[in-house]
């Protein structure tokens, strides 16, 4: 068994597509920036981030037709340099809700929402510094 991807049901998929690739910079597969769908890869690793228009998952499952409310996930990239990244993502409109801060005498974290209100947690893992 393989980890694809984690898929975000978004309703402004526009914007989400726009949070993803241009502020968080992460490499969009195929340039729909329209939608329906949408996967998303950092530089290094395989783990891939998509998005989902939900009105079309709504087709298939009903009960997503309902505004989704409350945090129902929280999306987590780890970062070599948090200071530098955060300043790179704030400068192309992120807004960050809290940090960066020392989450364990290991890790620094930051986070902030996407346009749907997703949580995005940014890491910075200390113990890799060399």
């Amino acid at each position: 068994m393989e980890l694809a991807q984690v898929r975000l049901l978004v309703t402004d998929f526009a914007a989400c597509y726009r949070f993803y690739a241009e502020v968080l910079g992460l490499k969009p597969q195929s340039g729909a920036a329209e939608g329906p769908y949408e996967k998303f890869s950092p530089t290094t690793g395989s783990a891939g981030i998509a998005l989902q228009d939900r009105a079309m998952m709504a087709g298939i499952l009903g009960e997503l037709g309902d505004e989704a409310t409350g945090h129902r996930s929280l999306v987590v990239l780890r970062v070599d340099d948090l200071n530098s990244y955060i300043e790179q993502i704030t400068s192309r409109g992120a807004h960050l809700l809290h940090g960066p801060a020392a989450m364990t005498d290991r890790m620094r974290v930051a986070h902030l929402k996407d346009p749907e209100g997703n949580l995005v947690e940014l890491q910075e893992w200390l113990l890799l510094r060399a």
